[in-house]
């Protein structure tokens, strides 16, 4: 299977979620409802799934595949190579003037 490019899979899910809470806001609303569809039909095509939940889980599942995506869910900054050669940071060392 080929994998969608990352950006494009961010980008279909937070319409699918935006256009998910407006229709969950106005659910008589006809308009709101068929692009909400729209981004549902988009998302599964994306993802190659038969339901639109099933590709927005998909979708999260690929996007936390990612360190970008790890990092994100651990709310720190992902390491680059050079920092992961080096290891942990070293410990602030304080001045003997300061105490």
């Amino acid at each position: 299977m080929l994998l969608p490019a990352r950006a494009e899979v961010a980008r279909q899910l937070r319409r699918y979620r935006a256009w998910e809470r407006a229709t969950l806001a106005c659910p008589a609303d006809p308009a709101v409802r068929a692009v909400f569809e729209d981004s549902g039909h988009t998302l599964r095509a994306l993802m190659e799934k038969r339901c639109a939940r099933e590709a927005a889980d998909a979708a999260e599942r690929y996007l936390r595949a990612t360190p970008v995506g790890r990092a994100r869910e651990r709310s720190e900054r992902p390491r680059t190579h050079a920092a992961a050669r080096r290891g942990p940071p070293a410990p602030l060392r304080r001045s003997p003037a300061g105490r």
